[in-house]
């Protein structure tokens, strides 16, 4: 769906028909005939942020690895929020 509205800005409805074909119209109620090859090809360009939100850690383990940061001069945290961004770099 959200590809659908990404590539067909003037699309204000998606239905799925029982078939399972797909019917989107503007907001005159006209169909506007879409390529699903587009639409299956497309990528979310915010992947990465939903991809990065679910590989760091839990926030209380953060804030604890801050706090032996500080006390034992590592940079534990650092390294972990450094590698989720790098398995998950924002597109350019």
């Amino acid at each position: 769906m959200k590809a659908i509205y990404a590539l067909y800005p003037n699309a204000v409805t998606i239905r799925e028909e029982v078939d399972g074909s797909i019917e989107v119209t503007d907001n005159n109620g006209n169909e506007i005939e879409i390529n699903m090859t587009q639409v299956n090809a497309w990528v979310d360009p915010e992947a990465y942020k939903y991809a990065r939100q679910a590989a760091y850690p839990p926030m209380s383990e953060q804030l604890d690895m801050q706090y032996w940061d500080s006390v034992n001069n590592t940079t534990t945290w650092e390294d972990a929020i450094a590698k989720v961004k790098a398995d998950n770099p924002k597109p350019e």
